[in-house]
C-alpha cells in the first residue's frame, strides 16, 4: 500500500467508514480517533495488494497501552481510504509482538 497516498487521504479527510467497522467500533468500545491515529502513525504489518476493489493492508498501533489492528483499503486515484475493520489482536492468533500470525 502506498502509505504516502494513504496519509494524504487521511489529511484531506477522504475517509469512508464501512458499516461493518462502525458496528465493531461500538461493540469493542474503540473510537474513530483511535483508528485514525493507528492509520496515521501505525505500522503496516501485512499488505494485500490483490484485494478487490482496492488494495488493502493491516496496520498495528497502540492506543491507551493496548495493541490495535486496523484493516483499510485505499483508492489511490482519488485518494480515498476505506476503513474495513478494527480489533484488538489476541495471543491466540498472534505472537507476542502482535505482528506475526501464529501457525495453526
Amino acid at each position: 500500500m502506498n502509505l504516502a497516498k494513504l496519509r494524504e487521504a487521511l489529511n484531506a479527510e477522504n475517509i469512508q467508514w464501512e458499516r461493518h467497522v462502525l458496528e465493531r467500533l461500538i461493540s469493542r468500545s474503540i473510537s474513530r480517533p483511535a483508528v485514525l491515529q493507528i492509520l496515521g502513525s501505525g505500522e503496516c504489518i501485512e499488505d494485500y495488494p490483490d484485494d478487490y476493489p482496492y488494495p488493502s493492508a493491516l496496520f498495528l498501533g497502540w492506543h491507551q497501552d493496548d495493541p490495535l489492528h486496523v484493516v483499510a483499503a485505499l483508492d489511490e486515484t482519488v485518494p480515498e481510504v476505506y476503513i474495513i475493520t478494527t480489533y484488538e489482536p489476541d495471543l491466540e492468533h498472534f505472537e507476542a509482538d502482535f505482528k506475526t500470525r501464529r501457525k495453526k
